[in-house]
């Protein structure tokens, strides 16, 4: 038995950031210790996620965090973890006890927002916890939602240049696009 003091506390991700209209849903697996301080997504200052936001979207990188969710919420992008709540030492995805996991309820939140018409996995945890505890949960139609795994924006992702993950990333740029045709066309 470990001694208390060894333990590690429970986490508790954020709620899902939304806008009134989310066409793509970003996964990621659950917030560092410096997003979990900061209580903002992707804090960790050398996390590319929002560099790779601003190169996309043609914004400063270094606009304040609000202007940043609302830009993504008004161009239809959603954010989220897979993992609501786990026990971790530290910031790894390597370091999450799996015994300690408790997803998110995604299909509910798919539900609830039918405008979303693909979802991406920031990093391989994401994806692997997602198709092996959530989506044995989905209907047929959220099934067969597109679903891509995109190269981490941790720093702990270092084989690849920040160059190489925004190409990488540019999918997003062409599931926005796809899914903003899907809905003219169903109107």
């Amino acid at each position: 038995m470990e001694p208390l003091e060894s333990c590690s506390p429970v986490l508790h991700g954020f709620p899902p950031l939304l806008g009134s209209t989310p066409r793509v849903l970003i996964l990621g697996s659950m917030p560092s210790a410096a997003s979990l301080r900061e209580q903002h997504y992707y804090a960790h200052p050398r996390n590319a996620f929002w560099p790779i936001m601003a190169n996309l979207f043609g914004w400063p990188v270094d606009w304040p965090y609000s202007e940043r969710c609302q830009a993504l919420q008004q161009r239809g992008v959603a954010l989220w973890d897979v993992i609501g709540r786990c026990t971790r030492k530290g910031s790894l995805d390597t370091a999450i006890d799996p015994a300690s996991v408790e997803v998110n309820p995604i299909a509910t939140l798919l539900d609830q927002q039918p405008s979303i018409g693909a979802i991406l996995f920031n990093g391989g945890m994401a994806a692997r916890e997602f198709h092996r505890r959530i989506r044995p949960q989905l209907s047929a139609a959220q099934q067969a939602l597109p679903q891509q795994q995109l190269p981490s924006t941790s720093p702990a992702m270092a084989r690849l240049t920040l160059e190489q993950k925004t190409a990488a990333w540019r999918i997003l740029l062409e599931r926005l696009e796809a899914r903003q045709a899907e809905t003219r066309y169903l109107t």
